[in-house]
């Protein structure tokens, strides 16, 4: 009798950790290509990386990178809307929080880097707001 009470303990000491004991996802993020937005020699419609593919269950960081000298309004709300965010990180600052950005705006160039888990198959358009005529748009496709 006394083992069986020493096995339910155990049994339900597991189940109790089972949250804790599950695999963090975010540790074993994959870094995206930069998107970068402008370039250093004055094109400040230039977009690389403007395409990229991901799948659905992984964790990822994705930097987008302004180095051109216009304000960036970068959206992509169905992604942000089907991922589940980590952190946003400006600066080594980081911003955690409960719900999707509406948008990320960059006034100068520097860096804002997404962490996050991709939840939901699709493809989703990103643009430059008021930029787009300009090529500034791409997609972020999650298989």
């Amino acid at each position: 009798m006394r083992m069986f009470r020493l096995a339910a303990l155990a049994g339900a000491g597991l189940l109790a950790a089972g949250p804790a004991l599950a695999l963090d996802l975010t540790k074993k993020r994959e870094n995206l290509p930069d998107l970068v937005l402008g370039d250093d020699q004055g094109n400040d419609f230039a977009v690389e990386n403007k395409d990229i593919t991901l799948e659905s269950g992984k964790a990822y960081r994705l930097r987008i990178v302004a180095k051109g000298h216009q304000e960036y309004k970068f959206y992509a709300p169905e992604f942000f809307r089907f991922i589940w965010f980590n952190q946003i990180v400006i600066e080594h600052k980081e911003i955690h929080g409960g719900g999707p950005p509406d948008h990320l705006e960059f006034d100068d160039p520097g860096e804002i880097a997404i962490e996050f888990v991709a939840i939901k198959p699709g493809t989703y358009i990103w643009a430059a707001h008021g930029l787009e005529s300009k090529g500034m748009t791409g997609t972020l496709t999650v298989k």
